[in-house]
């Protein structure tokens, strides 16, 4: 029997502000950004990883400066039942950064980036003859507004407060300046 995954905490919050911020720190580092304990710290780091909440430590890429400066969102009509072969299939296509099974007009929304224009005509080709593939509509990102994050989003939740969080670690680590 799986043990059942506890909802993170203010600490474990703090404690993901703190790896987001300063994705280089150590254990002792996080502890003193945190004013937390190293043990801790580690403890609950280790806990989070292992419940699947934290899912990796980077390096985060920016695609255009890496040489993909189009990025775009591809709409599937698939055929029904086809989502487990599609997503082996789509997961052989390098250009596909990651897709979801979606509700609505679609059944599958896909990132795609790519190299030029052309780039993208050649990945969209090459999903579209992918078994199941129905029917494809793209459309072409020309700036990103709001860049991938979470932390708002487990920020603006009331949390348990753990006797082990400080009083002054409810509020955010500092931000390095970059100097």
């Amino acid at each position: 029997m799986e043990a059942q995954r506890r909802k993170p905490d203010q600490l474990d919050v703090l404690l993901i502000r703190a790896l987001a911020d300063h994705p280089r720190a150590g254990f002792l580092e996080l502890s003193r950004l945190t004013g937390v304990s190293r043990a801790t710290v580690q403890a609950r780091i280790q806990r989070l990883e292992a419940d699947g909440v934290i899912t990796g430590h980077g390096p985060d890429v920016d695609l255009a400066a890496a040489g993909f400066p189009v990025l775009a969102f591809v709409n599937l009509e698939i055929n029904q039942g086809g989502l487990d072969e599609l997503a082996l299939e789509l997961s052989k296509v390098p250009g596909v950064l990651e897709a979801y099974g979606t509700t609505g007009a679609s059944d599958v929304i896909c990132r795609v980036g790519a190299t030029s224009h052309d780039g993208l005509q050649q990945t969209l080709i090459e999903i579209s003859r992918i078994p199941g593939v129905g029917r494809s509509t793209s459309v072409i990102a020309l700036s990103q507004v709001v860049a991938p994050r979470y932390l708002p989003l487990l920020e603006a939740e009331e949390r348990p407060r753990p006797s082990r969080v400080p009083t002054t670690a409810g509020q955010r680590p500092e931000r390095d300046s970059g100097a």
